[in-house]
């Protein structure tokens, strides 16, 4: 069901008619690739693709997108989300500096600082293992995230009928079975998922700067979540949870705008290392340098533009969770969740694609998100790109250090019970789980988006460039081709 409406979605975006460009040679970052197989894949043999001319927008024909030219594009959410920052560093100073005498917000402020920084660095040396380990298991942990996937709705299940919510027990083992009959049916493809996994890991390991740009992100991140923690912490204790959501809105948009700037830098350099592996061979490649500056000028504002949009979604979320200690209106809070989580999920599944042509050409967010829905339904690939094998893993990873940061926060809490005195939480303990909980999985997640927008960058260049690929990179071709017409014969029999 969720690939009829997701392919609906795609129908809606890109329209009816389809077209070629028999002579395009695909520029990625700046670099130019022009070969007989580039020319020779500008022609397709594909039934899906049609022969009729139609214009898509400026430097897209339907196939391959083109190197746009360098300018700023979406400046005002650029704008804005900077004017945010510099409001929450007014309010950190008036945090910071504004105790009334008895020193309570300077030592609350430490309080944070200790504890976010506890919990932060244990986060980030978990995170460095994972990935590590990542690159060495990759078909196995998409197995174990299958089986992860299961045993958590069965864990919800068991949960909701020892407490007594029947509503949650009755999810939980509905989830339960689904997700057995998902396993079942998505068994045969793990071949493909981790092929897909293996060859965005060598493009990774190819060019080892980019985790430096993920770790440089990733303390950033660590930064904000203690920025965030005080004045927060702050405020809702003095205005209450009436300015919830602004807060919440505030940090996950820039927990998402820096998750989606290595996103982007990540699919140009891969990009690069696709379709010109000489310019992004090395772990100071650049490609990298390239990347991460277009990321983070000229197309800065079309990251704030998808972040921003991913985050007022996250933040209606997380105040309606708010609204659980109401017992009389459970049901209504469930649904609304529900609702609320199958919108974040239609927008993520939007803006994973179209930053990495926001990476690859330089695309605006819309134009991005348009060319490549519209590249996927040229191809009749509309059903592959929801398979998500590969980020079960990614989110099982984040998931799993989130909860092991947390149960570190709980022993820190408990250990010294006055970090959270300010809040007035009856149990500090649960307060250090959740905030170490958020730290560890935010700051999980920026690395593991590095792995994330790899794969996704595999499968749209596999889409424009299976020649190229062929031709730079001609093993992990073969085991990609392969895999791939094992998991979907009649999409990608002629490959």
């Amino acid at each position: 069901m969720s690939s009829v409406f997701l392919q609906s979605i795609n129908q809606s975006i890109v329209g009816n008619n389809m077209q070629s460009n028999q002579g395009n040679i695909p520029v990625v970052q700046g670099f130019s690739v022009s070969s007989p197989s580039a020319v020779n894949h500008a022609r397709p043999s594909s039934p899906y693709h049609a022969t009729q001319q139609e214009d898509y927008g400026t430097g897209f024909n339907g196939q391959k997108g083109d190197q746009q030219p360098k300018k700023f594009n979406d400046l005002f959410f650029a704008i804005l989300f900077y004017a945010h920052l510099g409001i929450m560093g007014v309010l950190l100073a008036t945090t910071v500096g504004g105790n009334n005498g008895d020193g309570g917000g300077v030592n609350f402020a430490f309080g944070m600082v200790y504890f976010c920084s506890v919990c932060g660095i244990f986060a980030t040396g978990l995170s460095t293992v994972a990935l590590g380990f990542m690159m060495s298991f990759a078909s196995s942990l998409i197995k174990i995230s299958l089986f992860f996937q299961v045993g958590c709705s069965f864990a919800i299940g068991m949960l909701g009928l020892m407490s007594g919510a029947i509503m949650m027990a009755v999810i939980g083992f509905i989830s339960f079975l689904f997700g057995i009959c998902y396993a079942y049916a998505v068994w045969s493809r793990i071949p493909f998922a981790a092929a897909n996994l293996n060859t965005a890991l060598c493009g990774v390991k190819s060019n080892l700067g980019v985790a430096v740009v993920a770790y440089f992100f990733l303390f950033l991140g660590f930064g904000w979540a203690i920025w965030w923690s005080i004045v927060a912490g702050d405020m809702m204790a003095n205005y209450g949870n009436g300015v919830a959501f602004l807060f919440f809105l505030s940090y996950y948009w820039t927990q998402q705008v820096l998750s989606n700037t290595v996103h982007v830098t990540t699919a140009g350099v891969i990009g690069t290392w696709w379709f010109a592996p000489n310019e992004a061979s090395s772990c100071c490649s650049k490609a990298i340098g390239d990347s991460f500056s277009r990321a983070t000028t000229y197309s800065f504002g079309s990251i704030c533009f998808g972040s921003l949009i991913v985050a007022f979604v996250q933040a209606l979320r997380a105040l309606n969770r708010m609204l659980r200690d109401n017992e009389d209106a459970q049901i209504l809070v469930c649904i609304i969740d529900c609702i609320l989580g199958c919108i974040e999920s239609i927008i993520e599944y939007f803006n994973k694609w179209a930053y990495v042509y926001v990476g690859l050409y330089g695309y605006s967010y819309l134009d991005a998100g348009r060319n490549v829905i519209t590249l996927f339904q040229n191809k009749g690939w509309t059903t592959i790109i929801t398979d998500d094998l590969a980020e079960n893993v990614l989110f099982m990873m984040s998931v799993v250090i989130g909860l092991i940061t947390g149960l570190v926060g709980l022993i820190v809490a408990s250990l010294d019970q006055n970090i959270f005195a300010n809040l007035n939480v009856e149990n500090p303990g649960s307060a250090g789980f959740l905030v170490g909980f958020l730290v560890g999985f935010v700051l999980a997640s920026i690395l593991m988006s590095v792995v994330a927008s790899a794969v996704n960058t595999v499968i749209v260049c596999f889409a424009e460039g299976p020649n190229e690929f062929e031709a730079h990179h001609p093993e992990l071709s073969m085991e990609m081709r392969n895999a791939w017409r094992q998991a979907w014969p009649s999409e990608c029999g002629n490959l």
